[in-house]
């Protein structure tokens, strides 16, 4: 008895190949986790320093205007105003989710509602296709035929929020338009019978009862679009015009969180003032990223306690 005992008691090869795979899971997953920490920790460690090591105040860093981190003010505090850039990279996203949001759902719809054949046949092949374009080259095509047409046509520069809007709607439009479609798609099919049984058109149902359930999946596909925006370095590093100023109009010359960290971090000595200014700038940044994650998470979960 004592062998068939011990034979019944021994775990099977199914079941240590479980255990170990759970173990690699949990191995990659801390891993993860550590990636995530470190660079939290690292990011902050750095930009933090502006205010604890530097003692710069807070309040100015995020409200004043003048960008020049070599120079002082009258009163002898370092010149590290973040306000024009963060305003810039704000103006730029909204504005940039504002143009796509009705392209980006217009093209759903045709996928989904319309034409479902040949809009997967035509349109998903072009939008997957914008996704695999560089940044540079969307950044290259803005700075040799959008800031010439805005330079004719409203005079200045060319250079501008104006600039950097046609150019992150380009790139957002794909991503956006791919998770609007996913949204919409998972509308259940009885919602549509059920509309058309009360004798809804096919304009009545996708308004009143195919957007109205797929509202959530929209809402995260902007913001998530919003996020890629707001992250976005090259492209509208080439357009923006890269001037640390407040934005007095669309075509005056501005810039960005990401076009000041790409342009100065490579001129910059490692621990100076210039420098943890610059990683504050990025902390900015990373935490802006979360805050997007946090509103598409919130999103979600709505979406999920509604349905």
């Amino acid at each position: 008895m004592d062998p068939i005992r011990q034979r019944l008691l021994k775990k099977s090869r199914q079941a240590k190949l479980e255990k170990r795979g759970r173990l690699i899971g949990l191995l990659c997953i801390s891993l993860i986790v550590l990636v995530v920490v470190a660079i939290f920790y690292f990011v902050a460690s750095r930009g933090l320093a502006t205010f604890y090591h530097d003692k710069v105040n807070l309040w100015d860093f995020l409200t004043k205007q003048v960008w020049n981190p070599g120079t002082k003010d009258s009163h002898g505090v370092p010149a590290v105003g973040a306000l024009p850039m963060i305003v810039g990279s704000f103006l730029v996203t909204i504005f940039a989710a504002l143009v796509a949001t009705p392209f980006a759902i217009g093209a759903a719809i045709f996928m989904t509602e319309i034409s479902p054949r040949r809009g997967m046949r035509i349109l998903k092949p072009v939008t997957e296709l914008l996704v695999g374009i560089p940044s540079v080259v969307y950044g290259f095509i803005g700075l040799t035929v959008v800031v010439p047409v805005i330079r004719r046509l409203f005079g200045g520069t060319g250079f501008g929020i104006l600039a950097g809007t046609c150019v992150l709607f380009v790139m957002i439009l794909p991503t956006v338009t791919s998770m609007s479609v996913d949204a919409l798609k998972a509308v259940p099919r009885y919602y549509r019978d059920a509309s058309a049984a009360l004798g809804a058109t096919r304009w009545q149902t996708i308004y009143k009862v195919v957007l109205r359930a797929a509202m959530p999946g929209l809402l995260t596909a902007i913001v998530f679009g919003m996020a890629r925006a707001f992250g976005e370095a090259l492209a509208v590093q080439m357009v923006i015009g890269n001037a640390a100023l407040m934005p007095h109009n669309l075509v005056s010359p501005a810039a960005t969180l990401t076009s000041v960290l790409t342009l100065g971090i490579g001129n910059t000595i490692m621990g100076s003032l210039e420098n943890n200014a610059l990683w504050s700038l990025a902390l900015i940044l990373l935490l802006m990223s979360l805050v997007f994650n946090l509103v598409i998470r919130w999103i979600g979960r709505k979406g999920a306690v509604k349905s």
